[in-house]
């Protein structure tokens, strides 16, 4: 499948994030759809429509390990890579230990991205 028939959410309520995400992730032939929450995204219609999820950790209303949660209790088995400003251990270790395919850092590393969105996109394979 070409990377432009994968569609990326893209949840984070720093609009200059997202730009420069989407515009990052479009230059290399996907096609994202962005949200400034997780709760405009659960309410989108685009939930079965995504091959994978990037989103902040900390945003106000839901936070993205909330939604992860709300993921998996609906049974939704959407990978998703988590970027944030605030690294804590503990919260990526529940992240990744739910099943997440990333915890980075921001500004977030070109190559990391990618290579986690791939590394996602193949699991569901």
């Amino acid at each position: 499948m070409k990377e432009s028939n994968k569609k990326i959410a893209l949840i984070d309520d720093d609009a200059a994030v997202r730009d420069s995400t989407q515009w990052l992730l479009q230059s290399l032939g996907f096609q994202t759809v962005t949200f400034a929450s997780a709760e405009e995204f659960l309410n989108s219609g685009d939930l079965q429509e995504v091959c994978c999820v990037i989103s902040d950790v900390r945003m106000p209303g839901m936070s993205g390990l909330e939604l992860q949660r709300v993921l998996i209790d609906r049974s939704v088995p959407t990978p998703m890579i988590f970027i944030t400003a605030f690294v804590d251990d503990h919260i990526k270790r529940c992240t990744l230990a739910a099943g997440a395919f990333g915890f980075l850092p921001k500004p977030v590393a070109e190559g990391t991205l990618v290579s986690c969105i791939h590394s996602a996109i193949e699991s569901r394979a």
